[in-house]
């Protein structure tokens, strides 16, 4: 993605970079889910509002979709430059997921499936493989973001695993996308759900 190859300190070690940001990002998600990360931090969600945050995750993962196979399809034809914009847009839409879903999480709570056994434990199943999938891939995505952003084409094609990286990063979180939209429909339009408070709103309201 990057036109330029002067040497910098991101650049000479992405791994480190890569391993510096993903312990960041489960630190925030861990630290939200189990209420470490103060209660204050976040606004205080009605049900309503936990519903709108859920609606508009799931159209920004879909519209991810979109922009994550069209950036797959556009490298395919060597159309580098907007394979590089694609894959950047991709990138500012999960942070635009992590912000959203961290404030339904820290300042709401969860919803949990409520529905038939038939359709139960294929949703767990495809919940749980979303799930693993978001968490394996990413150090994955930053990785291949970091060496795309630090390494000029000619120098990702010749010097990297970019390609490689890419390949893998681009296929987990498509899936792993995918899945949550369906889950998502699942679980909030085609049958029922309970709605659980998250560990940092518990703890900040008196018992």
């Amino acid at each position: 993605m990057a036109t330029a190859s002067a040497d910098n300190p991101v650049k000479e070690h992405p791994a480190a970079v890569t391993a510096v940001l993903s312990v960041v990002g489960y630190g925030l998600v861990v630290g939200t889910f189990l209420g470490y990360v103060p209660g204050t931090v976040f606004p205080d969600l009605s049900l309503a509002e936990v519903n709108l945050l859920s609606d508009a995750i799931a159209l920004v993962n879909a519209v991810n979709v979109v922009v994550i196979a069209a950036g797959w399809r556009w490298i395919r034809r060597d159309e580098v430059r907007k394979h590089a914009v694609a894959m950047v847009a991709s990138f500012a839409l999960i942070l635009v997921f992590l912000a959203m879903y961290l404030t339904k999480i820290g300042g709401g709570g969860t919803k949990e499936f409520v529905g038939p056994t038939f359709v139960y434990y294929p949703y767990l199943a495809m919940l749980a493989i979303h799930i693993v999938l978001s968490i394996v891939a990413v150090p994955v995505v930053l990785y291949a973001l970091v060496l795309g952003l630090t390494h000029s084409p000619g120098e990702l094609r010749r010097d990297t695993p970019h390609r490689r990286v890419g390949r893998i990063a681009a296929g987990s979180w498509l899936l792993s996308l995918s899945l949550g939209v369906v889950t998502y429909f699942l679980l909030n339009h085609l049958y029922g759900w309970e709605y659980v408070q998250s560990a940092a709103t518990l703890v900040a309201v008196p018992l």
